[in-house]
């Protein structure tokens, strides 16, 4: 999706995300900090730093165990994706894209996998439209390779729509 068309969308529907923002964050403040900061890999392989609501509490105890009460629901909602719309219009990300997966990853990509990085990462993508957590990081991968073989400004909308659609079914 061209640039322009993506910053009019986060742009003309920033009173929405706005206002979303301003609840979740509302809903997190007596458990600070409020957002989660993690360096991901971006066009080219490029670090730049991921900013989500944070739905874990801090400690070495398994992942699940940590996840707060508002945590599990913010990423059953996918609420918890909501800030990087500010990652959206810094141009570290694109609405629809491979998601940033981790920078230790990024030694165990072969060639052909690094083009994953040829564009820039998505809060959502054809992966996520397909499984999400339920597919293994290679099929991950080949469904983001397939994505950027056939990027298009309609296929990013079919995909957003494909989101929109799975959100309303949780």
């Amino acid at each position: 999706m061209p640039r322009w068309l993506e910053l009019l969308l986060v742009i003309g529907t920033a009173p929405l995300w706005g206002v979303l923002i301003g609840i979740v964050a509302l809903c997190l403040c007596w458990d600070r900090p409020i957002f989660f900061r993690q360096v991901r890999p971006g066009l080219g392989g490029k670090p730049f730093t991921l900013v989500k609501f944070r739905t874990m509490r801090p400690g070495s105890e398994p992942d699940e165990a940590r996840i707060t009460r508002v945590g599990r629901f913010l990423r059953a909602t996918s609420l918890d994706e909501l800030p990087e719309l500010f990652n959206v219009l810094r141009g570290e990300m694109a609405l629809v894209g491979p998601r940033p997966l981790l920078m230790a990853y990024l030694t165990e990509y072969t060639p052909e996998e690094m083009h994953r990085h040829d564009v820039r990462p998505g809060i959502t993508g054809w992966a996520q439209v397909h499984g999400r957590n339920a597919i293994d990081r290679a099929e991950k991968i080949r469904y983001d390779l397939d994505y950027v073989a056939r990027r298009s400004t309609a296929f990013d909308f079919r995909i957003l729509a494909m989101t929109f659609l799975h959100l309303r079914g949780n």
